[in-house]
């Protein structure tokens, strides 16, 4: 197709003409959207408990309780402690998320199928993990133990230093002095130890962890939510209609200029005519369930073609089909008999054939017959002695052309030219002055399928 599928207007006037079509598709979207939600991802809800830190953590310190806050250990002591029917500690841990927030706040958030499951999952999870990072920090009875009995020994060798320096020699002998001075400077040192030794004691200083309350219940769905696989659903079959007809406009191969057609049948072109465009109150009812369906939806005519131009009166158009007429006496030889070949299925072209045939009255003489294009069957030659076809543009590959021109040629029938008709739109709706009266049809226009032999 050419440049006009990637042009603005183009969607405009899909959007225009294919309407119906669009709103039932966005219909169905909309209700795979929500059998999406119900079958395949029910509604969740999300709900989130707080718990400080107190004292001064560092970040990759606060990464590491993150990562404690979702450990097994946790989502399993959770587990237990909710007791959910069928529910397990590894199901829950692809429910339960946690980050670190700002001021030392880790936020531990639980997802369920109901409010008040998620409030639940939340407030357990925290809980556990407070239990056990106290655990973790300064639970451990040997290590207390063993602080303990430090500062018991410390404090009995201060004592045993005060009691060597109380029982030197009070003197103020050299060696005295000496002995004082290097029992005063053990006692410092055994002091400073100790005081080291209480400053790297986790259990001073990040103990203690406290959740902030007990989580809020959720009031919304966690996203994606019902109503966003709702509109989701009825966007994608919009956007996925929209590019189905762009993709079909851009892989359309029917021929639409003059050269392309010129190519296809081997024959020049004898002129354009008009034919008026039938309302869609109009058109036949019959075809079934199926036709009336396409008809409801707008799919019974194309979108691809423009927008058909308002029309003069009658009497211009009648003038394109006389001249069309002239260039045909003009160029057959000798008064001649002629087939208008008419591709089965073309409402416009059989309708503008049955216009010439009005025209023409019997110079020339002018015979209509509709051809298959999927096995075109011309009749063979008997009076007639060449073929006009008539066709509309936009309706007809090259290849369909070519075997039309083909079968015309098996029927030893010369292609003398064809004729391009298109729709208009009326000007007014009363008749014209030059409109033809109602017995101008001719006897010898017959319209039929063709089906081989002479006619």
């Amino acid at each position: 197709m050419n440049e006009d599928t990637i042009r603005l207007v183009t969607i405009g006037r899909i959007l225009r003409r294919r309407w119906r079509l669009l709103a039932v598709l966005t219909v169905v979207g909309a209700l795979v959207g929500y059998g999406a939600s119900v079958l395949l991802f029910p509604p969740r809800y999300t709900a989130s408990a707080s718990v400080l830190l107190p004292g001064q953590w560092e970040e990759r310190e606060l990464l590491t309780q993150v990562d404690i806050a979702t450990s097994s250990s946790v989502v399993d002591r959770a587990a237990a402690n909710l007791g959910w029917k069928g529910v397990s500690g590894s199901e829950l841990r692809d429910r339960v998320t946690a980050k670190a927030a700002d001021g030392n706040i880790i936020k531990i958030s639980g997802t369920a199928d109901t409010p008040e499951r998620a409030q639940q999952l939340s407030d357990r999870m925290a809980q556990q993990f407070v239990t056990f990072a106290a655990q973790i920090a300064g639970g451990s009875t040997d290590a207390t133990t063993g602080l303990d009995a430090l500062r018991k020994k410390v404090e009995e060798t201060n004592r045993g230093i005060t009691d060597l320096a109380d029982a030197a020699d009070p003197g103020q002998t050299v060696e005295s002095v000496q002995a004082r001075t290097s029992l005063e400077k053990l006692r410092t040192s055994l002091e400073e130890a100790m005081t080291k030794l209480d400053q790297a004691d986790p259990t001073n200083s990040k103990a203690g962890m406290v959740v902030m309350g007990p989580a809020a219940r959720p009031t919304g769905e966690a996203p994606p939510t019902r109503m966003q696989f709702i509109v989701a659903g009825a966007l994608l079959f919009f956007l996925f209609a929209i590019i189905g007809h762009l993709a079909a406009a851009r892989m359309n191969r029917r021929l639409r200029t003059e050269p392309e057609i010129t190519a296809a049948l081997g024959s020049a072109l004898l002129g354009t005519v008009d034919v008026l465009g039938e309302p869609s109150a109009h058109r036949s009812e019959d075809g079934g369930p199926p036709a009336r369906i396409r008809r409801l939806l707008g799919v019974d005519t194309r979108w691809d073609v423009p927008t058909p131009q308002r029309s003069g009166d009658e009497a211009g158009r009648r003038i394109r089909y006389r001249r069309v007429c002239a260039r045909l006496r003009d160029q057959l030889p000798a008064p001649r008999r002629l087939l208008v070949v008419v591709p089965d299925g073309d409402e416009i072209a059989r309708r503008a054939a049955g216009q010439l045939v009005a025209e023409a009255k019997s110079d020339p003489l002018l015979r209509v017959v509709e051809v298959s294009v999927d096995r075109p069957t011309v009749p063979d030659r008997d009076i007639e002695s060449g073929a006009l076809v008539v066709l509309s543009a936009g309706s007809w590959t090259a290849e369909e052309l070519a075997g039309i021109a083909e079968a015309c040629a098996d029927a030893r029938h010369e292609v003398v030219g064809f004729i391009v008709a298109g729709t208009v739109r009326a000007a007014q709706p009363t008749r014209s002055a030059g409109h033809p009266p109602d017995n101008a049809t001719p006897a010898l226009a017959v319209r039929g399928h063709a089906t081989g032999g002479s006619a």
